[in-house]
Parts: structure tokens; C-alpha cells; sequence
């Protein structure tokens, strides 16, 4: 069997949320409107200078230079991609299109996945903070198929530093093998496949496996096709 295919044997499920669970586009409508035709050129460089300041402060921070919490990070890359495409908001306007994190739309086959893989508990660990991530939780419904939600910041940096993924084995107390994580961001797959837990790579756009790191051990299209791929758990 390839990657693709082969079953995983995991007894719980650690989810990335930005990307993964919720569409992290989905901003991409409000953009539009706040920027006529400039939506989706926004939210995806609003997206990606985003993920680049996580790994840039996290090399950065010393003594003398405070990690950024996501919040913050996620203001300064909006900050950034509006001043590269010439668009002048309000204030107001800004803060609208920034607090658009908080309401993100899940993936329609989000909850039907988490549901599908019970009795694994499944959590997300994700860049976001908790003040950040709780209430998107519980808006989207996704609340009651999750035992609970971990932020970076408990280990003080960001993805993919194995820090971060330490936090999760820590809570878990299962063998990082026998950890199933899920995320659609190749180089955070990549990561935690380093780190040495189970990856389930969600690659939606078809895009060609990271060279930086291990492989996922699965590679899948949506979530809705992960149950299929995991056997025997506790």
C-alpha cells in the first residue's frame, strides 16, 4: 500500500485548525467587499506573510525580542499585504476584516470527519491563541467532537519547532507514534512527522510534498477521507 492508502494505527487525533478545520479564505468574500477585486490577492498575501512572520519571530525572539502572539502577527501581515496592493482602509474596516479569524468557516466535511473517527479523542493544536481559538470553536459547531484545543503559546514559539508538538504529547500521554496528526499545511506535516507522530497530510490543491522534511506517512485530499485510513486505536 503507498501513502495514500496504507491504514494508520493512532489512538488519538491531533488537528492544526487554520486551513485544516476552518477555511482560512473564507475571509476572502469580506475582502473583496471592503476591497473591490482585490479579495483574493489580499487574503493570500495577507495568509502568507502571515505563516512567514510565525517562523521569522520565532528565530527572532531573544531577550530582547517578544514572540508576537497570533493576533498580533495576524494585524501586522494584514498591515503588510494591504500596504503591497496600494489599498488604503479604515480603521474601523481593518479591524473588521482581522476579527474575520474569529468567525471562520469550517470545511463542510469537518464535523462529519470528527465525528467518523470516535471513540479517538481529537484535539487541535494550532498558532492561534486561546482567546482566538475557543470562541471560533464553539461557533462552528466543531466544539462537541474535540477533547480540547492547545495554542503555541504554552511552549512560547511557533510551529513547526518541536516545542510545540512536544506540547501535545505532554498532554496526551500517548506514544508520539501512536498520535495521528492532521494537517493540510505541508511544512506542518512536516514537522510533526520529524517529531515523530503519525502525519495525515490534507493536500488540497494537489500541491507536490515538501522537500525540507520526512514525508507524510498519508497523503489525502479531503478529510472526509481520513476515518478510512485509521484502524485499530484505543
Amino acid at each position: 500500500m503507498n501513502a495514500s492508502t496504507a491504514v494508520a494505527h493512532v489512538d488519538a487525533l491531533v488537528f492544526d485548525a487554520y486551513g485544516t478545520l476552518f477555511d482560512v479564505h473564507s475571509v476572502t468574500q469580506m475582502a473583496d467587499s471592503l476591497a473591490p477585486g482585490y479579495g483574493a490577492a489580499l487574503a493570500q498575501l495577507w495568509r502568507a506573510k502571515q505563516l512567514e512572520y510565525t517562523w521569522l519571530s520565532s528565530l527572532m525572539t531573544s531577550g530582547d525580542f517578544a514572540r508576537p502572539d497570533f493576533w498580533k502577527v495576524t494585524g501586522e501581515a494584514l498591515d503588510f499585504a494591504l500596504d503591497a496592493l496600494s489599498i488604503d482602509l479604515a480603521v474601523t474596516d481593518r479591524e473588521r476584516l482581522r476579527s474575520a479569524y474569529e468567525t471562520l468557516a469550517p470545511f463542510p466535511d469537518a464535523a462529519s470527519a470528527l465525528a467518523s473517527v470516535k471513540p479517538r479523542p481529537c484535539w487541535i493544536l494550532s498558532n492561534g491563541t486561546l482567546a482566538m481559538l475557543e470562541p471560533l470553536v464553539a461557533r462552528s459547531g466543531l466544539a462537541a467532537h474535540l477533547a480540547g484545543v492547545l495554542s503555541v503559546d504554552t511552549a512560547g514559539i511557533y510551529k513547526p519547532s518541536p516545542r510545540v508538538y512536544q506540547v501535545a504529547e505532554d498532554t496526551l500521554q500517548i506514544p508520539r507514534a501512536r498520535v495521528g496528526f492532521v494537517s493540510s499545511n505541508g511544512w506542518d506535516a512536516a514537522g510533526a512527522r520529524a517529531f515523530g507522530f503519525t502525519t495525515f497530510w490534507i493536500n488540497r490543491s494537489g500541491a507536490p510534498v515538501e522537500r525540507h522534511g520526512p514525508p507524510p506517512d498519508r497523503i489525502i485530499s479531503t478529510l472526509a477521507e481520513l476515518p478510512a485510513l485509521l484502524g485499530a486505536g484505543r
